[in-house]
């Protein structure tokens, strides 16, 4: 198991209530290291977090993660059969996550 897909595996087990249930996806394509995460229903909230905070978070440390490794990764979380359709999210300001990337190179 890679290290980012480990770390996340991690991370959400001790977040949710049915660590048994939590499945992490590791692919590689021309685009980068895509990591899919399934988790129970009831636990979704948990993984989402209040406005998509905790799953922003999530996919911040992977990016950095990606980067100490020389990779692109990117994070998808995947709904459960018969979820509620919702209205589509705006993405982040990318000078943000861009300001938060320089930070930690000058570290």
């Amino acid at each position: 198991m890679e290290k980012d897909q480990e770390f996340l595996e991690y991370v959400v087990k001790a977040l949710v209530d049915k660590p048994e249930a939590v499945k992490v996806n590791r692919t590689v394509d021309e685009m980068g290291v895509l990591i899919t995460l399934e988790v129970d229903p009831e636990d979704m909230g948990k993984i989402i977090g209040r406005q998509g905070n905790t799953a922003g978070s999530l996919r911040t440390l992977l990016r950095v993660i990606g980067m100490k490794n020389d990779a692109r990764v990117n994070l998808k979380i995947l709904e459960p059969e018969g979820a509620a359709p919702r209205p589509p999210r705006s993405a982040p300001a990318a000078s943000s996550v861009d300001e938060a990337m320089e930070d930690l190179k000058n570290i």
